[in-house]
C-alpha cells in the first residue's frame, strides 16, 4: 500500500513519482538527500527490500517523520484540531520561535531526538496554510489566511491568491468537484481518521533512515553503494539558473543546484548509481546520454510547465507516458 503525504508540499514531486519509481526500478538502495514532505518515497511500490535513507536541512521535516514513526498518536493529539484562522496565524509565530539553534543541532546531532508538539502543529499548519513559505522567511512576513473559492474553483477577484498579503487557509473543495474539505490531514480522506492514517505512516517508515543536515552527508559511498545498487532522486532547491524567486523555502540555497549537478555528472556512468536529478527546463546541462522527462506541476506559475527530470544512463529506459 502507498500512502500519500500528510501535507502538501510546494516542490513536491508527488505528480511524477510512478515515472522516477519506473526509471530507478526496484534499487537494493534508496538516497532522497532533498526529502521535503517525502512524497516519492511514500509512492514506492511495494513490495520491496533493503535500505532507504532520507534527508532534509530543514529540521521540522526530519522531526515530523521521527514523530510519525516513534509516536504517531501524539502527533495525532496536536495535529487533530480544525482550520481556524486565528490559530493558524498564532501556531505559525509559535513555530518559528521553536525553529532556534538548540532545537536544529538537537535534531543533526542526536538519531532519537523529536518533538511531537511540533510535529503535529507543523503538519496541522502545513495542511492549513496556502501555497509556500509555512515557516520559512517569506511567510514570516504574510499574514495569510484561508483561500475562499467559489464552486468552481477558482478564486474571486480581489480575495485569495489575489491578495497575497492577506491569504487566508485553504477552503476550497477538491479540484475539479468544488467538493471537499481542504488539503493533507484536513482533506476528505484523513480528517476523521488522523489516528490511524498516521499509524499507517508509521508503519511505512519504521525502517527507514531519517537524517538532518547538508545533503552531502547522505551521497556518500558508505551511505549509497556500500548497499548495493542505489537509486538516487535529487531534487535540490532550483538554483539561479532556474530564474525562480528566492526563499521560497525554509532553508533555501540557490546555489546548491550546480553542486548537486556535478555530485550526479561524476557517477552517472557508473552502473552501481542509477540517479534522477529534477530541476527547471534549462537549469541543468547534462550529456545526451541523459534521458529528459518533460512534465509539469499541478502549481498554477510560470514555471509549472518547465518541469524537467534528468534520468542518468543507467536507470531503467522504460517509456515514459506523457506528463505534460
Amino acid at each position: 500500500m502507498t500512502l500519500r503525504p500528510p501535507a502538501p508540499y510546494y516542490g513536491s514531486k508527488a505528480k511524477v513519482a510512478a515515472e522516477i519509481w519506473r526509471a530507478l526500478g526496484d534499487v537494493r538502495n534508496y538516497v532522497e538527500p532533498f526529502c521535503g514532505m517525502a512524497s516519492t518515497l511514500l509512492a514506492r511500490p511495494q513490495p520491496f527490500g533493503g535500505v532507504e535513507t532520507v534527508n532534509d536541512a530543514h529540521a521540522f521535516l526530519p522531526n515530523l517523520w521521527r514523530a510519525l514513526r516513534e509516536d504517531p498518536d501524539e502527533v495525532a493529539r496536536w495535529a487533530d484540531q480544525p482550520v481556524h484562522e486565528a490559530d493558524l496565524h498564532a501556531v505559525h509565530r509559535w513555530l518559528l520561535e521553536q525553529a532556534d539553534a538548540e532545537f536544529s543541532e538537537r535534531m543533526r546531532t542526536d538519531p532519537d531526538f523529536f518533538d511531537a508538539k511540533i510535529a503535529g502543529r507543523w503538519v496541522w499548519g502545513a495542511s492549513a496554510w496556502l501555497g509556500s513559505g509555512w515557516c520559512s522567511p517569506r511567510g514570516a512576513e504574510q499574514r495569510k489566511k484561508p483561500l475562499l473559492c467559489g464552486s468552481s474553483g477558482v478564486p474571486k477577484p480581489g480575495i485569495g491568491v489575489h491578495r497575497p498579503a492577506l491569504q487566508i487557509p485553504v477552503l476550497r473543495g477538491a479540484h475539479g468537484t468544488g467538493v471537499g474539505y481542504g488539503n493533507g490531514i484536513h482533506g476528505s480522506r484523513n480528517r476523521t481518521r488522523i489516528r490511524e492514517y498516521f499509524q499507517e505512516l508509521q508503519g511505512r517508515m519504521r525502517f527507514v533512515r531519517v537524517t538532518c543536515g547538508d545533503w552531502s552527508r547522505v551521497v556518500t559511498d558508505s551511505v549509497t553503494i556500500s548497499h548495493g545498487t542505489t537509486g538516487v532522486l535529487l531534487d535540490p532547491p532550483y538554483g539561479r539558473a532556474a530564474g525562480r524567486d528566492e526563499r521560497l523555502y525554509a532553508v533555501d540555497d540557490l546555489e546548491v543546484a550546480p553542486k548537486v549537478r556535478e555530485w550526479a555528472l561524476e557517477r552517472g556512468n557508473d552502473p552501481r548509481f542509477r540517479i534522477v536529478l529534477c530541476g527547471l527546463e534549462g537549469e541543468h546541462d547534462m550529456p545526451d546520454d541523459w534521458r529528459v522527462i518533460e512534465w509539469s506541476s499541478a502549481v498554477n506559475s510560470k514555471n509549472s510547465a518547465r518541469e524537467r527530470l534528468w534520468v542518468s544512463p543507467h536507470c531503467n529506459a522504460e517509456p515514459q507516458l506523457s506528463l505534460l
